[in-house]
């Protein structure tokens, strides 16, 4: 299955999630790509819209090739058989920086005028515009699982196959629109236009889709 765009996917992704529309719920979306979708679930859900800042930790030969993720506050998870080979001093550092973009990007995002959605005791639904390694969604969702939600939804469009199995452990639900079977290998191959979203774009949309709330 290919997709026009991440607005697209966001549209399909949001029919397929219209039985929460009753449900206590919030919308999560991991910043960048993930909250153009995220966006559009919460306007048709009619739900508040957050974010998970989670950042991946690459490969120092291949920064692409994810072999941790950390998200805000939490302890950073690796791919042990990706890491074994790398020196833990770089490590610290790659999980030093990482922090420190996540600390930048949240106050750029929310600003002083926005206050992430409480999510004790709801139904979040966590939106991404794909899964390859699974590494950053799994530390989303470990993240999220700390704050005390009824339960956890995981929604992308498309996923690898080994990752969905990952999330599925940890995850209440995972809802992924194409078979994981047919994963390309990586995220924007099954998207004609996947285009870089920037910081700004991000700001927009969280306070567009909260500000149509009021």
């Amino acid at each position: 299955m290919s997709y026009l765009n991440r607005q697209d996917a966001g549209q399909q992704l949001a029919k397929a999630l219209r039985r929460f529309q009753r449900d206590n719920v919030v919308v999560l979306a991991l910043p960048r790509g993930g909250v153009v979708l995220g966006a559009e679930v919460a306007r048709e859900l009619g739900t508040p819209l957050g974010l998970v800042l989670v950042r991946k930790i690459g490969h120092p030969s291949n920064p692409e090739y994810a072999v941790g993720a950390v998200a805000e506050d939490e302890r950073p998870i690796y791919d042990k058989g990706g890491i074994a080979t790398i020196d833990k001093r770089w490590l610290t550092q790659a999980e030093a920086s990482a922090r420190a973009i996540i600390a930048h990007r949240r106050k750029y995002y929310y600003g002083e005028d926005l206050t992430p959605p409480d999510i004790a005791g709801k139904t979040v639904i966590i939106v991404d515009d794909g899964i390859a390694t699974g590494l950053t969604m799994e530390a989303a969702v470990l993240a999220v699982r700390r704050k005390r939600p009824k339960r956890i939804v995981v929604a992308i469009p498309v996923a690898a196959s080994g990752s969905v199995k990952k999330i599925r452990d940890i995850a209440d639900e995972v809802l992924v629109l194409d078979n994981p079977d047919n994963f390309l290998g990586a995220v924007g191959a099954h998207y004609r236009h996947f285009e870089q979203i920037d910081d700004e774009e991000v700001r927009k949309l969280l306070r567009e889709v909260n500000d149509d709330l009021q």
